[in-house]
């Protein structure tokens, strides 16, 4: 019997036919060349085995296949996704949405050349660090601040410049994990100062740290906030005043882990009290760190904000260097922070802020306008019920967001998602009860005809 790997065509023959001809005039002869002999050489493992098609000697086929591949190796690794499951602070979504000024800002600063390092006014050299610093500063109140990469190298950063190969004193209750597998005892281990715990997990005392002090160098007092879980019953924990109180006194400066970057009055996004950068330095913290990319609402930066001399030294270390943002992101962080500057404004163009504040009765006409589409489009299985979303990014962890959800019922649950995941745009619900929930409270209106064109796509690919 002849081996049905010697009926596939020659490269040369089918780069000759006319079926190849729109191909090679929308796409390099290399990268087509490279799709081709993939699909050849898969297609030979198939046939050893006994598989494959039975038109693989049509030049159509081959055509179809090649740009078949081609077409899915142009789409973007990382894309626009619509976020439906109620979490607005969703990690692996990228967090917080940015606010129309920002992308415009950050879009003006990538469009050409900047002043990103050069002084306008001396017509010289200048620092990328004093754009925004100003601004930062003001609105927590700071003498001075600094924008990094992200918050963790804000953390690592700063304890490089305080206490690097000396002692940072932590409540053993503090040394959280902040996600992804990172925690604070391996993030002080890589700023090269020396962890020294106090307390026990879930009480640590003044005194505990009064008396670290007096053993050792110690380099900074480190405060982490705990914003992803919450410690309740017979608990004790050190204030920041008694921090700082004890810092002055021994002349160790104290480092506040805030992390979450909350600006806004929590009252008016029906939150309850978060630690903010602003109150933190005026009960005597030397340095916060917090996100840009969290409850800011801005993208992803570390901000260190606090005592002139110490973000000086941070702005002087060679470290710096490595963990500097780029003009992209300084302008959509400048962008950002000025809107705070109006507290109605922010709230009303802040995406983070606005899905937060929102009320239930206006996610609840939003779930309802989705549920009204769908059945125009003749899918009777779509309902709404109320449910609850999140804030996410290791923010009020126990807090829930009341919201609403069209519920897609009658259909397999775990096949009508990974449909939902795989189109374009693709779509990313939560399932609950073997039911598929589509979250509201973080889909916007612009998002609702794609999300209706996306379902009705999902059914039929999953037969419902």
């Amino acid at each position: 019997m002849t081996d049905p790997r010697r009926l596939l065509p020659s490269v040369d023959a089918l780069l000759a036919s006319d079926d190849f001809r729109p191909l090679l005039a929308r796409y390099p002869r290399e990268r087509i060349l490279a799709h081709l002999r993939e699909r050849l050489n898969g297609l030979r493992t198939e046939l050893a085995s006994g598989l494959g098609p039975g038109d693989m000697t049509s030049a159509t086929w081959w055509a179809e296949e090649v740009a078949a591949s081609l077409a899915e190796d142009a789409v973007p690794s990382l894309r626009r996704v619509i976020n439906a499951t109620g979490v607005v602070l969703h990690t692996n979504l990228g967090r917080a949405p940015l606010a129309v000024v920002a992308r415009d800002a950050m879009a003006e600063a990538a469009r050409g050349y900047t002043n990103l390092e050069y002084d306008l006014e001396e017509g010289k050299r200048g620092s990328r660090y004093v754009h925004c610093a100003d601004l930062l500063a003001e609105l927590a109140d700071a003498e001075a601040a600094l924008v990094v990469n992200n918050a963790a190298a804000a953390l690592v950063l700063a304890l490089n410049t305080l206490a690097r190969a000396r002692g940072v004193i932590v409540s053993r209750g503090e040394l959280v994990e902040i996600g992804g597998g990172f925690r604070i005892p391996e993030i002080l281990e890589r700023s090269g100062a020396r962890l020294i715990e106090v307390g026990s997990t879930n009480r640590t005392r003044a005194g505990d740290y009064e008396e670290a002090l007096r053993y050792g160098e110690v380099g900074a007092l480190l405060k982490v906030h705990r914003s992803n879980f919450r410690m309740t019953g017979f608990t004790e924990e050190a204030s920041i005043r008694e921090l700082a109180a004890l810092g002055a006194s021994a002349g160790v400066p104290v480092v506040f882990d805030l992390g979450s970057g909350l600006f806004a009055d929590p009252v008016d996004l029906r939150l309850p009290r978060e630690p903010r950068a602003r109150e933190a330095l005026a009960e005597g913290a030397d340095l916060v760190v917090v996100s840009g990319d969290k409850l800011m609402g801005g993208p992803q930066a570390g901000i260190a904000l606090g005592r002139a001399r110490i973000v000086a030294a941070m702005r002087e270390n060679p470290l710096c260097r490595a963990l500097r943002v780029d003009k992209v992101t300084l302008a959509g962080i400048e962008a950002t922070a000025r809107l705070y500057r109006d507290p109605a404004r922010a709230l009303r163009e802040i995406p983070v802020l606005r899905m937060i504040a929102e009320p239930e009765e206006s996610i609840r006409r939003r779930a309802e306008l989705l549920a009204e589409a769908l059945l125009a489009r003749g899918i009777v299985a779509a309902g709404t019920e109320p449910t609850a979303g999140a804030v996410g990014g290791g923010t009020c962890p126990d807090v829930p967001l009341p919201s609403w959800a069209v519920v897609l019922g009658n259909v397999g649950a775990q096949a009508l998602a990974r449909a939902l995941r795989e189109g374009d745009p693709p779509v990313v619900g939560r399932i609950e009860d073997d039911r598929l929930l589509l979250d509201v409270r973080t889909v916007q209106e612009d998002e609702i005809d794609a999300l209706v064109r996306r379902v009705v796509e999902a059914l039929r690919e999953v037969g419902a």
